[in-house]
Order: C-alpha cells, then structure tokens, then sequence
C-alpha cells in the first residue's frame, strides 16, 4: 500500500456575505483537494477535488455559496 502526503497545503480565510469561510486546499499526488467550511462552528460546507488548485477551489466554493444561500433563505 502506498501511502500519500500533503503536499502544497493552503489555508486561508474568504468571506462569503454574511459569513466567512475557512478554504482549506492540498494535493494529494495529481490531485488537487479543497475543503470549505463555516468558520463558527467548523462544520464543512462543501468538498472538491480537480486537476488544479483553482479548479478544485472554485467547484467548492461554488457550492458552499449554494448551500449558504439556500441556509440564508431557509432562515429568514
């Protein structure tokens, strides 16, 4: 069995009207991997994979602006 590392390992913070994600991004051999999740409480909102960094964070954080703004109106 092989086993993988990390590599190429982001973080940063992004806000998303009215709330503010934690974008999580790495690859794992050719693949690129995102996760994005809601800064308070830390839940994960969405997760992707690509063949690019950019790829992989734009598929994610085009569904955790889906999901937001599907809670946002859920809410009100």
């Amino acid at each position: 069995m092989r086993t993988m590392t990390p590599e190429e390992y982001r973080e940063r913070r992004e806000t998303v009207p009215p709330y503010t994600v934690h974008i999580t991004s790495y690859r794992l051999g050719d693949v690129f991997h995102c996760t994005i999740d809601n800064v308070d409480p830390g839940a994960v909102i969405a997760r992707s994979k690509g063949s690019s960094r950019e790829e992989a964070e734009a598929v994610a954080l085009r569904s955790a602006i889906n999901r937001l703004m599907y809670s946002s109106t859920r809410q009100g």
